[in-house]
Order: C-alpha cells, then structure tokens, then sequence
C-alpha cells in the first residue's frame, strides 16, 4: 500500500515540504473515539494522541483531528505516536452540534462523495433527505442517493420511490439496492474510484453497516436488526472509521444520525433548492420572505404546482434553521469580544494601580 491509496496526492505534499513537515511520519486519521485515535500510513497503524500545543493552540472542538485528516506525527514506540499538526481540509461534512447552540461537528474531513442512505420502510423521508443534500452541497461534496432494502417492496413500488425522490431531487444519482438480494450493489462499486474518499450518511436501521460489509465484501461491521417497541434503528456503529475497500476506494462509516443539524449552509440550500432561489429572483420584493408578499414569485409557483409545496415548506425550515444558527454564532462571539473587552480593561487597570 502507498500513502496514493489512502488519497495523498500532490497538494498535501506540496504543503508538506512548505510547512518543513519531511522529517516527520505523514498518515491519515482512520478512526477516532475519545479524542484517541489510529493514524494509519503506507506500512503501519499507530495509535495516536495529539500533543499538548496543538490541544492548547485549538479554538474549538473542529481544530482537533477528524476521521479523514491527513496528519503529521512523530513515533515515540513502534505502536504509538503523536500528533502534531493537521493538514488543511479539502471538504468538512458537518451539522449543528446535538445539544449545543451555534456549535458544529464535524461528520468527516476530505470528503470526495458522500452515500446517503435511506430504507424504503420506516425511515424514507425526503425532507430529512434534502437536510443530507443540504450539508453535502454546503461541503462542495458530491451525493449519490441510495434507497436500501428495496427486497421488503415490489418492483411498481421501488419504481414509485425512485419517480418520488426524482421529482424532488434533481441531478442526483439514486440507486435503489437490497443488502439481502445483492442488487444494485455492483452498481455502487462500478461508481467507486480508487484514491478517492466516501462516506455514509443516514439514519440508524438504514443498512448502512450491511451495505459497508457488501461493499467490503467481508463481514468487516457489527449489524442489527430494528427495535421491535421503538421501530427505530439501534445503533451499531459507535464510532466513526475509515475503510480501504479492495477495489482501491476509500468510505468511512457513521453512526446513524437521528438529528441533522443545520448551519451557516447558504450555499447549500441555493443548490439544494435552486429552482426557489432562482425563482425568488423575479419577486416583487428583494428582501421578499416567499412567505405572505404579494407578487412573490415563488408562492405563485407553489400554488401553480411548478413547486412541491412539501419541498417549499421545507427550504423555509431550514431557512429559519440557517438564520437562528448564524444569528446564535454572532451572539456567542459578540459575547466572546465582550469578555476579551473585559480582561484586558482589567489587566489594564491592575498595571496602573487601580484595583
């Protein structure tokens, strides 16, 4: 194996040797829990800490190492090593922090296409599923929609789900598969390129650990089945991990996602909804909300039919997500200035005698 196979490629070096990083070990983060993590090279898998200037120099939890970073370290035994400094990033999939206002975590770093994974049982729901194209299309990083388990329907009804999601999702590949039948999986595996970086994005109970096994084409993940009293997947992947597939590509597996934040994503939702965004271009109004205005364009096209009024209430939603987040992350920093304001009047004040 070479560091081309985990996805090095000819910026990293270049950043490399600008940053003077050659006398150090360079490799990628393949797994992270508990701010531990395993770094993985050409030759070898260390179990891998950060050092202590880079946790104090961080700002926020998104300045430590991710599953997909590129790294530098130095080995302190042939098993251990430690990291020093984290490679910038390609692309971040990130959501709303689960609990925490106007913060974000990361999904996965150095992203090239994203699997989003949706069952056609229990769990199908294309707002959620335009929440996931919304991240991704913030991130700059390419969807491929698959629709799993399509074994627990008939052939009319998988056609139906795929006309629906098309209908509302357009210029995205989706690929309905069955984990038990094996079909549609040689499809996803003609799709994966070696060097390049996937991952898998859905809810708990999608089949996205049976779906990584099939591609593995080993029993590489722990699978479960649905909770009998919640109908809710359980979840089985604990943490995240990168995978080197045989055919060359790289996925990493998530834990199931029962909540999909949204943050500062204007970019995302302006692809994600372009039909709206262009559409709101013609409104009477520039600061128009397509809410109760006359003359708006966009609620012209709903009531014409031209827009899903479902997927119309939902960029509205996760509008108002947006601007709570961004309005969230101004306070917290206006708030953050504020207390540096503070300290330093009283550092001041303690050289000049007068407290």
């Amino acid at each position: 194996m070479t560091l081309e196979d985990l996805g090095y490629n000819e910026y990293l070096e270049k950043y490399r040797k600008e940053k003077g990083f050659d006398s150090y070990g360079i490799g990628r983060v393949i797994l992270e829990h508990k701010e531990r993590y395993t770094v993985k090279t050409d030759e070898h898998e260390y179990d891998a800490e950060i050092i202590g200037n880079l946790r104090f120099a961080a700002e926020k939890r998104s300045d430590f190492p991710a599953v997909g970073d590129w790294v530098v370290f130095s080995e302190f035994d042939e098993n251990r090593a430690l990291i020093h400094s984290v490679f910038p990033r390609k692309t971040i999939i990130e959501r709303q922090a689960v609990g925490k206002h106007g913060e974000k975590q990361i999904i996965a770093t150095n992203i090239d296409f994203a699997f989003i994974v949706q069952s056609v049982d229990h769990d199908y729901n294309i707002n959620r599923l335009e929440r996931y194209l919304t991240i991704c299309n913030t991130s700059k990083v390419e969807p491929i929609i698959i629709l799993n388990k399509i074994d627990l329907i008939n052939e009319s009804e998988v056609s139906k789900f795929v006309f629906n999601v098309t209908e509302r999702v357009k210029d995205v590949p989706v690929i309905a598969v069955s984990n038990e039948s094996q079909k549609g999986i040689e499809e996803i595996k003609n799709l994966i390129e070696k060097g390049k970086t996937y991952c898998l994005l859905g809810s708990s109970g999608v089949g996205k650990s049976s779906l990584l096994n099939n591609l593995c084409g080993e029993q590489h993940m722990k699978t479960n089945t649905i909770s009998l009293s919640t109908n809710k997947g359980r979840h089985i992947t604990s943490h995240r991990e990168l995978i080197i597939l045989k055919n060359g590509g790289i996925i990493i597996d998530n834990p199931g996602m029962r909540e999909v934040g949204i943050t500062d994503s204007t970019g995302g939702l302006e692809i994600t909804f372009d039909t709206i965004v262009q559409l709101s271009g013609e409104c009477k109004f520039k600061d128009c909300t397509h809410t109760t205005e006359k003359d708006c364009a966009v609620l012209t096209a709903v009531e014409n039919g031209e827009i899903d009024r479902n997927s119309y209430e939902n960029y509205l939603k996760l509008e108002k997500e947006k601007e709570y987040f961004e309005t969230t992350i101004a306070e917290k920093r206006k708030k953050d200035k504020d207390f540096g304001k503070m300290i330093k009047n009283f550092k001041n004040a303690r050289k000049t005698n007068k407290y």
